[in-house]
C-alpha cells in the first residue's frame, strides 16, 4: 500500500517491546489497536521507512484520530545520559549488582513426584501425566534441604547425657549416618571418651585398630598444610560404607594408660575440622573431665539425649541444670532434646512430662521410636532399620541442622 507521497507502507504485527527499536532506527510508528491474549499485549503498528532528516515529517495513519486509542508507554529501562548524568528514575539509587540479579531469580520449580500414588501415575502414563509431590514427599524434600543446607564453615555437634546407657552412642551413629547419606560425606563420628568408649564397637570394623590416641601421636604429619592428605586419615578412622561417614574410635586397648584431656581434644579438633565439614561427637559420662568440657565449649549445636525413663531423664535434666548454673544458658536454649523409646510402647504420661520439662529449656524435643534392630548392641546397619526409624532420624537431623 502506498501513501499520497508515493512511499510504501507495510502493516505488521509486532510485540510492543520492539516498538522502541523501530523508533531508534528512524521508523515512524502509531498504535492503532491493542490485542490482549495469553498475558501478552500485541500492538498493530504501521511503519514507514524514513531517513533521519524526515523523522519529523508527516506520517499517515490508519485511523482518523489516533488520540482516541488506548495508549500505554513502552517499558524502557532507565539509561545513563551521556556525560555521566543520570535519568530521573535512577538518581540516588545504587546500580544493581550480580547479587541482585541472582536474588531476583524465580524459585526453583518443584519436580514431579517420586513417591506415592503420584509417582505411580507418572510411571503408568509414561510421563504424560506428572502430578506434583504429595504432602509426605514435600515434607521429605524440605527436611533433606535442611540437612543439605550450605554451612559457613565446619560445624561440631556434641551429644551429651552423663548417664551410661542414655543412648549417646546410638544417637551419635545415626545422626552421622543421616548427615552422611544426605550430605555426601565429609562427616565424622568421634568418640571423645577420655579413656574407652563404645562407639568403635557399634561401627563397621576397619583393617586397623587405631584409635584417637594413635592419631594424636601422629598429629604433626597432618599439621603440614602442603603435605597433609585426607586419604592419610584412613589409617586412623573407620569408613562406614554407603552411609558415607567415618568413625574415630576411643582407645580400645585394655592395658593402655593413655587418655584424652582438654589439650588433646583441642589439638585433635583443630586438625579434624580441616578435613571434615561436620563432626558429631560422642561424649563420656564424666562431665567434670576436661575433654568433656572442651567438647561442649567447641559445640555449635548441643544434642541432649535420654530414653523415656525416669533415671536417664533425671540425668539429662541434671546436666542441663549444671550447664545453666555455669553460665551456659545460651547453648542449652539452642539445644535439641532427643527422647528414644526404650520399648515398643513408652509410658505416655512420662513422655508428656519430659516434653513439658525439656521443651521449656531447649529449642525443640524430638521423639525416636524403639527399633529392635538396635537392641543387640552390635554394629549398626542403617539399611536394617525400619522405615519409621529412618524417618524419625531424618526429622531429628533436620532439626539439628536448623541450629547450625
Amino acid at each position: 500500500m502506498s501513501d499520497r507521497n508515493g512511499r510504501t507502507n507495510h502493516l505488521r504485527w509486532f510485540p510492543r517491546s520492539l516498538e522502541a527499536t523501530f523508533h531508534d532506527q528512524f521508523c515512524e510508528a502509531h498504535r492503532v489497536a491493542e490485542v490482549r491474549g495469553e498475558g501478552n499485549v500485541i500492538t498493530v503498528v504501521r511503519f514507514t521507512s524514513m531517513s533521519p532528516s524526515d523523522v519529523s515529517a508527516e506520517s499517515g495513519s490508519l485511523v482518523e484520530d489516533p488520540s482516541q486509542l488506548p495508549y500505554q508507554p513502552s517499558h524502557r529501562s532507565s539509561r545513563r545520559r551521556r556525560g555521566g548524568a543520570e535519568t530521573e528514575a535512577t538518581q540516588g539509587q545504587k546500580p544493581p549488582t550480580l547479587h541482585d540479579l541472582i536474588a531476583a531469580r524465580p524459585p526453583t520449580p518443584v519436580g514431579p513426584a517420586q513417591q506415592g500414588w503420584q509417582a505411580r501415575i507418572q510411571w503408568l502414563t509414561g510421563g504424560l501425566i506428572h502430578p506434583g509431590p504429595g504432602m509426605a514427599e514435600r515434607e521429605y524434600r524440605g527436611e533433606v534441604a535442611s540437612i543439605q543446607r550450605s554451612l559457613d564453615g565446619p560445624k561440631t555437634i556434641v551429644v551429651v547425657n552423663p548417664k551410661g546407657g542414655g543412648t549417646k552412642t546410638t544417637v551419635t551413629m545415626l545422626l552421622a549416618a543421616t548427615f552422611g547419606i544426605h550430605r555426601g560425606g565429609y562427616t565424622l563420628a568421634w568418640d571423645n571418651n577420655e579413656t574407652r568408649g563404645t562407639l568403635g564397637w557399634r561401627a563397621n570394623p576397619a583393617r586397623h585398630p587405631n584409635p584417637a590416641v594413635d592419631l594424636l601421636r601422629d598429629l604433626e604429619r597432618f599439621n603440614d598444610v602442603r603435605g597433609a592428605r585426607v586419604g592419610d586419615l584412613d589409617n586412623y578412622v573407620r569408613s562406614q560404607g554407603s552411609t558415607q561417614f567415618d568413625v574415630l574410635a576411643s582407645d580400645e586397648d585394655a592395658a593402655s594408660a593413655a587418655s584424652i584431656d582438654a589439650d588433646a581434644f583441642n589439638r585433635l579438633h583443630s586438625t579434624l575440622v580441616r578435613f571434615y565439614r561436620l563432626l558429631v561427637i560422642d561424649t563420656g559420662n564424666n562431665m567434670r573431665a576436661s575433654n568433656w568440657q572442651a567438647a561442649v565449649a567447641a559445640a555449635d549445636q548441643l544434642v541432649i539425649v535420654s530414653t523415656v525413663r525416669e533415671d536417664t531423664a533425671q540425668s539429662a535434666a541434671w546436666r542441663i541444670d549444671a550447664l545453666r548454673a555455669t553460665g551456659q544458658q545460651e547453648i542449652v536454649e539452642r539445644a535439641v532434646t532427643v527422647l528414644t523409646a526404650p520399648a515398643r510402647t513408652a509410658d505416655p504420661d512420662l513422655s508428656r512430662r519430659l516434653h513439658d520439662h525439656f521443651g521449656a529449656l531447649t529449642r525443640t524435643v524430638m521423639d525416636v521410636p524403639h527399633d529392635p534392630v538396635l537392641v543387640p548392641g552390635g554394629p549398626i546397619i542403617y539399611d536394617a532399620l525400619s522405615a519409621e526409624t529412618r524417618k524419625a532420624w531424618r526429622h531429628v537431623s533436620a532439626a539439628v541442622a536448623d541450629g547450625l
